[in-house]
């Protein structure tokens, strides 16, 4: 026959098991919820995070912009594209170099991509890409004569 003191200490331990699941399970909810909550938050400031990088990208071209309203247009330069010109126009790099006002090597190295022309070269370059083969040659003989 059981003992009253261990059926008194089973019915103890099972009521204390209840009331801590009672009040364990409002805890793990409100935990539940503020994990809920900072994921919302973090996908919240990595939204605000790209809208602000788009809004300064944006910034920056319209001051960009802004600023070369008075500056003349500026234009793009492929290395690539600079070695297949001069070969279209039968040039050396040395003579490409005399028209454009640089060295030889200057030409070489912006045709490999070492480096890349200053803005006034850029100028130059837009307008020798204008010019045709004959325009070209002419040009050179008037600088070297």
């Amino acid at each position: 026959m059981p003992n009253i003191a261990s059926i008194l200490k089973e019915e103890i331990t099972r009521l204390a098991r209840k009331e801590v699941r009672g009040e364990t399970e409002g805890l793990k909810k409100a935990s539940a919820q503020h994990r809920s909550d900072l994921a919302a938050l973090k996908r919240q400031v990595t939204a605000l995070t790209k809208q602000l990088a788009r809004l300064e990208k944006g910034t920056t071209r319209k001051g960009m912009h802004e600023a070369s309203a008075d500056a003349p247009a500026r234009t793009r330069f492929s290395a690539k594209g600079l070695a297949t010109h001069r070969k279209r126009l039968g040039l050396t790099a040395a003579d490409l170099g005399t028209l454009l006002g640089v060295s030889a090597q200057t030409i070489y190295n912006w045709e490999t991509g070492k480096s890349k022309p200053r803005q006034q070269q850029l100028t130059a370059i837009a307008t020798l890409r204008s010019m045709g083969k004959r325009q070209a040659k002419a040009q050179l003989a008037q600088q070297t004569a």
